[in-house]
């Protein structure tokens, strides 16, 4: 996470992970109920997971290549 690359990889990834446990319906009763605090975090990226789904999507593929290709 100690440059821009690292920062967004580390941010599709979390949103990514978090919008997948909230699909699993004990994982989102437990982990993603509370919407305050760290959990809060990844409850919000979960929501912009679910809602974003093509553009979360479209950027993961951009930066699985860039990563693979430009480095």
């Amino acid at each position: 996470v100690y440059s821009l690359d690292g920062l967004l990889v580390f941010g599709l990834l979390l949103v990514c992970t978090c919008a997948y446990l909230r699909k699993v319906p004990r994982l989102r009763t437990w982990l993603l109920s509370e919407r305050r605090g760290v959990w809060g975090v990844c409850h919000k990226a979960a929501v912009i997971g679910t809602r974003l789904h093509v553009a979360v999507a479209v950027s993961c593929l951009l930066m699985a290549f860039y990563v693979l290709m430009g480095k």
